[in-house]
């Protein structure tokens, strides 16, 4: 809605687009992004994936004679990790293209959201106010006042998390690029893609970045690790506080545990909701539940 309403108050012509009109134009804004990014964008990623995939087998016994050559090898069981390690790598990698299908199955339920989000951006006025009614006169300034912090929180934290997840993707691919680390498109697509999961997603992808880059040398393994804790300290330091300081507020294990429970109730538009889900519930405990301590 706060860009449906920035597109109304624009000129077109002489005249301002309706209301109608604007959320017309951002369905259409979105529609070209998603078509270049499925034309131009996903092809790559999906080649690298499927490169990947094929190529595995052949680089694990390569990574095993590199890493016997340490001197701490032996100590370490490095031929019985190999072992197991290999048979999971693999499988993981089948699953990832053996799955793609059943994830590209739910774009039915991604089309229904947003046209569902259609609606609501039509009608969401007279939905909030029925809304509203249905409590005493008494309490609805209060919960009018409450709904709308974390309208502004939510919407302030989905930005300020796709912008960290844009920022990112975008870096991680370019200093992959520059490192000739394999597959640096797919990598870097991750590396954005599971920034929305605190923690847990960091290091997924920065392990899944620095096998690939060991497959090839222990200088490109040394560039992924060194490039990872630059940006971390950079992101906590200086992206963190500036993007994200109107936001709300959620600890890591909330948004962990909103993740889980969205995609388990709903798969991939349960996840897409679960977030800012979990921020409507902390606004609304923070009003009318958390007791506060008087000093």
């Amino acid at each position: 809605m706060p860009i449906v309403d920035r597109i109304a108050k624009l000129k077109i012509g002489g005249r301002r687009p309706s209301k109608p009109a604007a959320i017309f134009l951002l369905v259409v804004g979105v529609a070209l992004v998603v078509a270049i990014f499925l034309t131009v964008g996903l092809p790559p990623v999906l080649h690298d994936l499927n490169q990947f995939s094929a190529d595995l087998p052949q680089r694990i016994p390569k990574m095993i004679s590199k890493l016997d050559q340490l001197p701490i090898a032996n100590r370490l069981g490095v031929d019985d990790i190999a072992r197991r390690s290999e048979g999971a790598l693999t499988t993981t990698a089948s699953y990832l293209m053996t799955s793609l299908p059943n994830w590209l199955s739910h774009l039915f339920d991604i089309l229904s959201a947003l046209f569902l989000c259609i609606y609501f951006m039509l009608e969401g006025d007279a939905a909030y106010q029925f809304t509203l009614s249905l409590f005493p006169l008494t309490h609805r300034s209060r919960l009018g006042a409450a709904i709308a912090r974390a309208h502004r929180k939510m919407s302030n934290w989905l930005l300020g998390q796709g912008l960290l997840m844009i920022i990112l993707g975008v870096s991680s691919t370019v200093v992959f690029a520059i490192l000739h680390v394999r597959y640096f498109l797919l990598l870097g697509f991750l590396m954005g893609l599971f920034n929305i999961i605190p923690i847990a997603g960091g290091v997924i992808t920065i392990t899944l970045s620095a096998i690939v880059a060991a497959f090839d040398s222990w200088s490109k393994l040394f560039g992924v690790i060194v490039f990872y804790v630059l940006y971390i300290n950079v992101e906590n330091a200086y992206l963190t506080p500036r993007i994200m300081s109107s936001s709300v507020e959620l600890s890591g294990l909330t948004v962990l545990i909103a993740l889980l429970c969205g995609t388990a109730l709903a798969g991939i538009v349960g996840a897409l909701v679960a977030v800012p889900t979990a921020a409507l519930i902390a606004v609304l405990l923070e009003e009318y539940a958390v007791q506060k301590d008087i000093a």
